[in-house]
This record gives C-alpha cells, sequence and structure tokens, in this order.
C-alpha cells in the first residue's frame, strides 16, 4: 500500500510540473481575450476543493460571487460553468456546434462506450445516424403508442406490490419501488424481458448488474480530474465498471441471438419492442447498425433511463407528502378526471394539467442530472465578453438555473401552479427549464420518460392515499439531497400506502 501511495504521490507530482509548464505555453499561446472570472486556485487541486460534496450547490454559491459565466481549474482540468438561462442560451443554442461534444468521464471508456454510445459519441456521421434512428424509429409517437401496454402492465405489477404493503401497513422504501418499476418498464419495452420473474437467472443478473454500472459511475473519480492518472486507474472505478457492463453485454448477446433465432422461424411475430425494430433496421443496412451497436445503445437507455425516472419519481412524491395541499389538488384532478378504481393510461395525460404541473415543478427544483452531461468547448469563444478556451469542459447548473430568481419567483418553494399559468414545457424556449438539456444533445429517451413519470406517479398518487412512515410529518420530512450521477435524496424516501 505504501508502494502504491509513493507512485502515485510521484505522478501528481510529476503532472504539477507539467501543469506548469502548459498554462505557460498555453498562457503565452491564447488569443487576446480573457477568461471568465473565478475564485483563486490552490496549486495541483485548483479549485477541486471548492466543489465540496455538492458542487451543485457549491458552484451556485460561487456563481453568486463570480457571475453566470465561471472558470475553474479542476486539477488538471480547464472547466467553465453556466449558470444563468441567458448563458446556456449562448453555448446551447446560438453557439451549440462549438460545444456539441463532450468531455469523457472516464468510467464511460470501459469497452470503449465512449467511442459508440450515443450520449458520449462527438457529433459526426456515426451519431447522426443514431440519432436518427432514436427519433424517426424508436422514441415516435407512433411506436411508443404500440408498446404502452407494456409499460402499462409493469405499473399495474407496481401498484400490486404496494396493495401487498397496504394490506399489511408496511411502509414502501418509495426510491427502490420506482427504480425496480422503472427497470421492469424499460427492460419490456426494449427487449420484452420481464425482470419480475425471481426465477430468471438472466432477470437477477440484469437487475444487479445495471444497479452496478449506476453506482460505480456516480462515485468521484480522480482520474476525471487528473487525466496522467488514467492508466492506472488508481480508485478501479474504470476497472469494476467494465465488469459490469461486460456481464451486461453478455446478456444482451443472449437476447439478440435468441431473437435472431426467433425471427427465422416461419410464422414469427414481431414484438413491437426496440429490439426487433433495431434488428430489422440492422437486416436492412448492417453499416447503420449491428449488434455491437444495439449493445451500446441499450446500455445508455438502461443508464440514463433507471437512475433518473426513479430518482424524479422519488422528489415528486416527497415534495407532495411534504406539502399535503399540492397532493390532495393531484388526487382530486386524477379522481375527477379518471376516476376512483380506473387505470390511468398514457392517453389520460393530457387530460391531467395539475399533474403535469407537478411533473414539471419537481424537475424545476430536481433536476435529474444537475450538472447535464459536460460538454467540451471545440474551439476559442466568445461569450458574454469573455474567451471560453478550447478543449474546456462546460458544466451547466441547470439547478442553479431552476432556482434563480431572475427567473422564478418564490423559486426555492414547490408551487406547481407557476405551470399551470405558462406555457414552458421542457426544453424552456429560453432555457427555463432544460432538465434532460436541449439542442442537438438533448436527451432523446425525453419523450419515453416523461411517459413513464407521468404514468407511475398518477398511478400511485389515484390508487392510495400515502402517509409518511417512522412518525415524520410533513415539516419534519428531510429535503435534503446528495450529489451523485443523479441527484437523489439524501435520506430514501418511506411511505405507507392507504386505501381510501
Amino acid at each position: 500500500m505504501d508502494l502504491y501511495f509513493s507512485f502515485l504521490l510521484y505522478f501528481l507530482l510529476t503532472f504539477a510540473v507539467i501543469q506548469s509548464l502548459d498554462f505557460i505555453l498555453r498562457r503565452s499561446k491564447r488569443k487576446s481575450g480573457k477568461l471568465p472570472p473565478g475564485p483563486s486556485r490552490l496549486p495541483i487541486l485548483g479549485n477541486l476543493l471548492d466543489l465540496g460534496d455538492k458542487p451543485h450547490k457549491s458552484l451556485a454559491k460561487l456563481a453568486k460571487t463570480h457571475g453566470p459565466l465561471m472558470y475553474l481549474q479542476l486539477g488538471q482540468v480547464t472547466t467553465v460553468v453556466v449558470s444563468s438561462a441567458a448563458m446556456a442560451k449562448e453555448v446551447l443554442q446560438k453557439q451549440d456546434l462549438n460545444f456539441c461534444n463532450r468531455t469523457i468521464v472516464d468510467a464511460v471508456r470501459a469497452h470503449d462506450h465512449h467511442e459508440a454510445g450515443i450520449a458520449w459519441l462527438p457529433v459526426a456521421a456515426r451519431w447522426r445516424s443514431l440519432r436518427r434512428i432514436c427519433n424517426s424509429h424508436i422514441f415516435t409517437p407512433q411506436k411508443l403508442d404500440a408498446n404502452q401496454d407494456l409499460r402499462r402492465k409493469k405499473v399495474q405489477d407496481l401498484l400490486a406490490e404496494v396493495q401487498e404493503r397496504c394490506l399489511v401497513g408496511e411502509a414502501v422504501d418509495l426510491r427502490q419501488a420506482a427504480f425496480t418499476a422503472t427497470l421492469n418498464a424499460l427492460s419490456n419495452t426494449v427487449m420484452s424481458l420481464d425482470l419480475t420473474d425471481l426465477s430468471s437467472d438472466i432477470a437477477r443478473e440484469f437487475k444487479e448488474h445495471i444497479s452496478c454500472i449506476m453506482d460505480e459511475a456516480g462515485k468521484p473519480n480522480l482520474v476525471d480530474y487528473f487525466p496522467i492518472l488514467r492508466r492506472i486507474d488508481p480508485q478501479g472505478i474504470r476497472r469494476r465498471t467494465a465488469i459490469h457492463c461486460g456481464k451486461v453485454f453478455d446478456i444482451f448477446d443472449r437476447l439478440i441471438n435468441e431473437r435472431l433465432r426467433l425471427r427465422q422461424v416461419k410464422g414469427y411475430i414481431p414484438l413491437n419492442d426496440m429490439l426487433d425494430t433495431l434488428l430489422t433496421i440492422s437486416e436492412q443496412n448492417s453499416e447503420e447498425m449491428d449488434a455491437s451497436s444495439i449493445k451500446h445503445l441499450f446500455l445508455d437507455l438502461f443508464g440514463a433511463g433507471t437512475d433518473t425516472t426513479s430518482s424524479s419519481l422519488e422528489w415528486a412524491m416527497a415534495e407532495l407528502l411534504h406539502s399535503p395541499g399540492t397532493l390532495l389538488k393531484a388526487r382530486a384532478e386524477l379522481g375527477r378526471t379518471i376516476g376512483e378504481g380506473n387505470l390511468l393510461g398514457e392517453s389520460d395525460i393530457g387530460r391531467l394539467p395539475y399533474l403535469q404541473a407537478v411533473i414539471k415543478e419537481t424537475l424545476r427544483l430536481h433536476p435529474g442530472v444537475p450538472l447535464l452531461l459536460p460538454h467540451k468547448a471545440g474551439a476559442d469563444a466568445e461569450i458574454g465578453g469573455f474567451t471560453v478556451p478550447k478543449n474546456a469542459q462546460v458544466l451547466v447548473n441547470v439547478w442553479a438555473m431552476g432556482r434563480d430568481p431572475s427567473l422564478w419567483e418564490d423559486p426555492n418553494s414547490f408551487v406547481p401552479e407557476r405551470f399551470l399559468e405558462s406555457n414552458i414545457e421542457p426544453p424552456g424556449q429560453d432555457m427555463e427549464l432544460i432538465p434532460f438539456g436541449t439542442g442537438r444533445r438533448i436527451c432523446p429517451g425525453l419523450p419515453l420518460a416523461m411517459r413513464m413519470l407521468h404514468l407511475m406517479l398518477g398511478s400511485l398518487i389515484l390508487s392510495f392515499d400515502w402517509k409518511l412512515a417512522d412518525g415524520v410529518t410533513p415539516e419534519t420530512l428531510d429535503m435534503d439531497d446528495k450529489f451523485g450521477l443523479t441527484l437523489q435524496k439524501a435520506q430514501p424516501l418511506r411511505a405507507i400506502p392507504v386505501r381510501s
């Protein structure tokens, strides 16, 4: 262990020398123009200590002093932080082409996912092809309508599980229940895999490894701030991620091969899931889509879809239980429109403006990825009178923008009614509400995520009354968050379902 840390110290000291020389060279080559303001920096670490354990909040606080376009040095990584709608519009809309590519986080280098995943690929021919397939074949209203019964069945499974708890008066861990329901709904929509079958080895393995991938990706990684350490992967995050991704890819291989076999059987009836759609595209043009591309696309869908959707649902339920009046309004709307004892369908969502407002308000206060995925400056860019240097990492603090008092009245309060009086939809045209990003890098799964959020939340509210567990009251409910791959509640939400 002492030898290990000696090597680590050697690398860091070497880096300090390299960084100093690199800074001098870059400064001498930089064109006229000034960097955005920012806090003072420490040697080697730069501004890393300024991040704390809740970077979204720390950066929002720093922006109040240094402005909505702020320069930081995070170890070896030059970083610019955007904290206002006006600056976000410059970066993500007006100069989108220059900022559309990604700074790669080390965990996604496992199995070279950064060279195949749609979330990380540079904007070029391969990325455009995948994006077109998502927009034209996977997430179209017609395709989502065709497989909505699969998701509805998984929500019914969720309600059946909650009903069992209701009968014995037990609390439900809403984070875990939402994660399981989201994973089940996605697995059925994507590849007709039923994860509720506990006797299935594939189901157990898949749930385990997807959860482990999410855990590893959410850990702070020294390599992301000191790329010079990439070869040794000192925390082992990329190495462990590669193991779990390999297991998931093995499962995908089994499912793809089995589906290919079935498709050769005379009289085969297509399953209307994403796998069938992609295999059809692959048969028509193998250069546009092959088995490897399918696996990496599915990994992105599960990675982006499970944690963000389940954490958003947990936050929505927490806010409703924290403000019982809003819960009563949401339940009353569902009762009037759907009726007690009836099941909510995706086609009903458009008739539930208050439920939609609850979801928007939740995403405003608790965006699933508070700093979005990191962007990268393709060239020096002038924004707001400052120069964003080429190759700088660009972070967009949508958490801070959602609580900007110049955009939102009483910004820290949960007030769904504010959206009943506006036409703001994610992504907001003026960047007020962009929890899924915007521009060419907007999350392609946004239509599916919004359907699942509304369906699960509305069904839980319509089918049950809810009361907080463990003696917690609305006034004492802990609403603190913790930063990771997604923004989750620091304390999992536990609530007891009650039949009205």
